[in-house]
């Protein structure tokens, strides 16, 4: 499999995998199945059912020169990239074997990044009024993770994306998640630490700590 994936392609996997899911349920089957997806893309922008193409600041053809793709899709949000140096996870899960609370769900995916990046020393808060995971002190607000999901028949489709080692200038050309207050700006696990970090290191520990926050077991 290639190192990094286009959007199109996970995508269609996602869809795929939850109407799977979905026709289990329909069939009766006690147990259905769940899935946990972590991958890297290749340079995307998408953009969520509440967002504005007035938060995405370059126009289609820098998109095209720097071979950047633009997706609108169903999740919840606004405008966010995705690419390399960044951990896209997609959990298709059957949320009537979990609970039945989307916000809970969305609060649960933020643990998981947060003790992910516990591990690294580094403390996620929640801010009040947006999804995502931040870094807060004194010189500000720093999203280093952003959420956005998708619900049919109770199963799950998108999720979260956590910068591990991304190239932020991409975040420059959008209005990431259409967040505007001045002392918000995006970063990474590798800019706190000021060192480089492994996708494929933050992979594994994310694995551990989802497993732990839902009860996953791998097969």
């Amino acid at each position: 499999m290639p190192e990094h994936h286009s959007y199109a392609e996970v995508w269609d996997l996602q869809k795929h995998l939850q109407k799977k899911v979905i026709a289990s349920k329909r069939s009766g089957v006690i147990g259905t199945p769940s899935y946990l997806l972590l991958c890297q893309h290749k340079p995307v922008f998408t953009l969520g059912k509440s967002g504005s193409m007035d938060n995405l600041v370059v126009d289609k053809e820098t998109l095209e020169k720097e071979e950047t793709e633009f997706f609108k899709i169903n999740r919840g949000g606004d405008i966010t990239f995705h690419g390399p140096g960044q951990i896209t996870g997609y959990p298709i899960l059957d949320l009537d074997q979990y609970y039945n609370d989307v916000h809970r769900y969305v609060r649960e995916l933020e643990e998981v990044v947060i003790r992910t990046i516990a591990t690294y020393g580094i403390k996620g808060a929640r801010v009040e009024g947006y999804t995502g995971v931040w870094i807060v002190d004194d010189v500000g607000r720093r999203k280093i993770c952003a959420i956005g999901v998708h619900m049919s028949r109770w199963v799950s489709l998108h999720g979260f994306a956590l910068n591990v080692a991304t190239d932020l200038n991409y975040f420059k050309q959008i209005i990431p998640c259409g967040i505007v207050e001045e002392d918000t700006s995006v970063t990474s696990i590798s800019k706190e630490l000021n060192r480089t970090v492994e996708v494929s290191e933050v992979m594994e520990i994310i694995k551990e700590e989802f497993k732990s926050v839902f009860g996953f077991e791998y097969v």
